[in-house]
């Protein structure tokens, strides 16, 4: 038997401890019979402490499960063995206007197919530390390393791409430099952790000057790859105009007609190439091939073990809830007796 108490054992104590000693107090004070009740019938003056007695008996019975309950008492046994990586994951996200182009699942963005794969890396890597940046007309870390899983794959299923009327145009390579001191930060803070680099993107460059390098980044990769949305025949793009309405504004448009953003993977292997991973061309009707994590825990007895607790607090609960019924019982029959008795018909001359 082993205790988990809501809050600090001895704070449970003193909370208690005045409402243990008063309802003990009035269980052993139980009320004296009157004189003439034990004139008529000895046995009568009983009646009134055994009731007194029984009722606050049960009373402190419910406040001791209240009591127990808190305490959260549980049985050990079992464990649930644990697989973990010691390994930094930094995904660098397109969050360009071509990001939203239809050409992925029947006519679906290609930010569907990007949410999909952040949640089969987050799934292929258990127990890495995360961090997301995203890539538009600037570099944004958007979440630092962290193992909160929930909250990045929250953060992803929000993105949106840049707003439609402010866009310049934007350099697949912009994030390079923030990657790089991302990276090299996780080097000095935990240089005994691995470090993995996933871009996902469609590769379309869309200013005139030559993208940036992500060759400072590789001395810190240990690996990683990139992923690459869309098709050589491209595909529309919904206008985005940043507003919380919903309404559609229709598709972006070039010489009068609708503008197709088309993958450039010659762009994409570029980087998988300054990055020193793979590359590789995404379809809806496959999974992403991950590679292994250069330090990954693959034997369960290495990684440790977590402890499982039978909880028993119910047991506590359940007492209570049949307390707290026979209370709210005797409530309804005291009401009921008192309604009974000013309904009794009254007699003349006011005596009822």
């Amino acid at each position: 038997m082993i205790l988990q108490p809501v809050i600090n054992g001895f704070l449970l104590l003193l909370l208690f401890a005045p409402i243990l000693a008063l309802v003990v107090w009035i269980l052993v004070r139980a009320p004296k019979p009157s004189p003439a009740t034990v004139a008529v019938d000895p046995r009568l003056a009983a009646r009134p402490a055994r009731a007194h007695r029984l009722l606050w008996g049960l009373r402190l019975a419910m406040v001791l499960a209240c009591f127990v309950m808190l305490l959260r008492p549980g049985i050990p046994g079992g464990a649930t063995q644990t697989l973990a990586t010691d390994t930094d994951v930094v995904l660098v996200v397109d969050t360009t206007a071509s990001i939203v182009a239809e050409d992925w699942a029947e006519g679906q963005p290609r930010l569907d197919g990007v949410r999909a794969d952040v949640r089969s890396i987050v799934a292929e890597y258990p127990g890495a530390r995360f961090a997301l940046i995203t890539s538009d007309a600037s570099a944004q870390l958007r979440m630092p390393l962290t193992t909160d899983t929930t909250a990045l794959i929250g953060s992803v299923d929000v993105l949106r791409p840049e707003v439609t009327s402010q866009s310049r145009g934007s350099s697949i390579g912009i994030a390079a430099n923030l990657l790089a001191e991302t990276l090299a930060s996780a080097a000095d803070a935990s240089p005994d952790r691995s470090r993995m680099v996933f871009y996902l993107g469609d590769g379309e460059q869309t200013v005139s000057s030559d993208p940036e390098s992500f060759a400072a980044s590789a001395e810190y990769a240990d690996g990683g790859a990139v992923l690459g949305y869309g098709t050589a025949e491209g595909g529309p793009m919904r206008i985005t105009s940043g507003g919380v309405d919903g309404e559609d504004a229709g598709y972006i448009e070039y010489q009068g007609s609708e503008a197709l953003s088309v993958i450039d993977e010659q762009n994409l292997e570029a980087i998988a190439g300054e990055l020193g991973v793979e590359y590789e061309h995404r379809t809806p009707d496959s999974e992403p091939v991950l590679p292994e994590a250069p330090t990954t825990t693959t034997n369960f007895a290495e990684s440790g073990e977590v402890g499982n607790v039978t909880e028993l607090y119910w047991v506590a609960a359940l007492l209570l809830v049949a307390l707290l019924g026979v209370e709210l019982a005797r409530a309804t029959m005291l009401v009921a007796r008192l309604r009974g008795l000013r309904a009794a018909p009254v007699r003349e001359g006011g005596a009822s």
